[in-house]
């Protein structure tokens, strides 16, 4: 476990965000394994049957990751503070939450999967393996549900080793599951998603076996109650923003892949269905390094060390910018190649889509960074309602240039709509960063006046 308030910032920041991104990565490379397996050994319609349900799974991902920022910030907050007791509560309230929430959901979420897949007028040829792949993956929504918690508990104690080394071993089994089922047992889409299934299965129980003998290690002077009414408050005050931010792009995602799913095109589908998931590839790392900006604030924010928070926004930018630039040479100048590497014999109409959509975004991956290492600051110190509003803002106009644009433009005014929705989103929320609205109001009214004896 790392104290994250003390040592140079950007040296702690890089010792504690790498593993994360690291643990990030690798599981974004066996969504991707999904993906480039399903279109090498089961064919286009394969791979564009996994890229249409995936607006669909994001949407169900998107409760878990609101809960685990929930509870990450909250326990980071409480560590750094050194009330070990109410961690210890804090944790074991989370983890029941996860479970009563992840049971829930899936029940919903197998009973609304057809209607959805409906809605994004999935294509008929590829509506089947769409529903089957769905289904399973449904079926192991509560193993995610509880690896995401114990991720974000791990992280808020400071501990970014230990996820990534159950995802490592949970990456490497899933795409050798992968191509058992799918290239020597020719399950199709299926075998995709049961080698998920086991995958997050296996990594969700060696998790919770770990996080039980970390925080038994915490030492308290007297048994903490397991379960906390408070605790549980703090914990849905940030982590149903949070969920309802995560929501709303990832219904933002539905809407934008119903528009795609409109031209009726297996290979635009699948060219887009690539793109997007490269595209999600370098946004979740970018979004990872805002989380560990989160733990880092929150814990700095429990301690009272507001301007060790400025020291480490200034380190993660330059921090964020080194983590983009890969990916924008990747994408801008091999996009083709990568979309290529998912296919076996791909069509003109999917690389050209795939390649086109790359293009567009990936230069503006430094905006993204910018903004997603505010809104981290934002919701480290519990200022939930600024980062929340800053995604709004991009989601929106995401969706309605999206519609606006693709009329004249076709796919192209899609992939347009994206990086005007980051540009300003970004804007927004460094405004509310160099506002100072994430210090509290008190503190933040007598730095003011200390600043105006100082200049008078």
């Amino acid at each position: 476990m790392t104290d994250l308030t003390r040592d140079n910032p950007t040296k702690t920041l890089i010792k504690f965000a790498l593993p994360m991104v690291l643990s990030v990565a690798f599981q974004q490379f066996y969504n991707m394994a999904d993906k480039l397996i399903a279109g090498r050994y089961a064919g286009e319609q394969a791979l564009a049957a996994v890229s249409a349900s995936y607006p669909i799974t994001m949407i169900i991902m998107a409760f878990a990751l609101g809960t685990n920022i929930g509870c990450s910030v909250v326990i980071s907050g409480l560590y750094g503070g050194k009330k070990f007791s109410e961690v210890k509560t804090a944790v074991t309230t989370s983890l029941t939450l996860a479970l009563c929430a992840g049971i829930v959901l899936s029940v919903l979420s197998f009973f609304l999967s057809d209607p959805l897949l409906k809605l994004l007028k999935t294509p008929e040829d590829i509506y089947n393996d769409s529903a089957v792949y769905l289904r399973i993956y449904i079926y192991g929504f509560v193993f995610l549900y509880l690896y995401n918690i114990c991720t974000g508990v791990f992280n808020a104690l400071g501990n970014s080793r230990t996820p990534l080394y159950f995802l490592i071993a949970s990456s490497l089994g899933n795409i050798i599951l992968d191509y058992i089922f799918v290239a020597v047992f020719q399950w199709g889409v299926a075998g995709v998603g049961w080698a998920t299934f086991i995958a997050q299965g296996i990594s969700s129980i060696l998790s919770l076996t770990a996080l039980f003998f970390e925080v038994k290690k915490i030492k308290t002077d007297s048994p903490p109650p397991v379960l906390s009414s408070s605790s549980l408050k703090k914990i849905l005050v940030l982590a149903v923003p949070s969920i309802l931010q995560q929501s709303f792009v990832s219904v933002g995602g539905l809407m934008i892949q119903g528009l795609v799913n409109g031209f009726n095109s297996p290979s635009i589908i699948a060219g887009y269905g690539v793109a997007i998931q490269l595209n999600t590839f370098a946004i979740t790392v970018f979004n990872t390094s805002g989380n560990a900006v989160s733990n880092y604030t929150a814990q700095n924010m429990g301690s009272g060390n507001f301007n060790r928070v400025r020291l480490g926004f200034r380190s993660a930018l330059k921090i964020g910018s080194l983590i983009a630039l890969p990916f924008v040479a990747a994408y801008a100048f091999f996009g083709q190649f990568m979309v290529s590497l998912f296919m076996d014999i791909p069509t003109a109409d999917a690389l050209q889509t795939g390649k086109e959509f790359l293009l567009i975004v990936s230069p503006f991956y430094f905006v993204v960074m910018l903004k997603l290492v505010c809104d981290g600051i934002m919701r480290g110190a519990s200022a939930v309602q600024f980062f929340v509003m800053s995604t709004f803002s991009d989601l929106l106009l995401r969706v309605a240039l999206a519609y606006i644009l693709s009329p004249r433009f076709g796919a192209t005014g899609i992939w347009l709509s994206w990086p005007i929705g980051w540009i300003l989103s970004a804007l927004l929320v460094f405004v509310f960063y160099l506002k100072g609205y994430w210090i509290p109001k008190d503190i933040r009214l007598d730095e003011l006046k200390k600043m105006k004896k100082k200049n008078n």
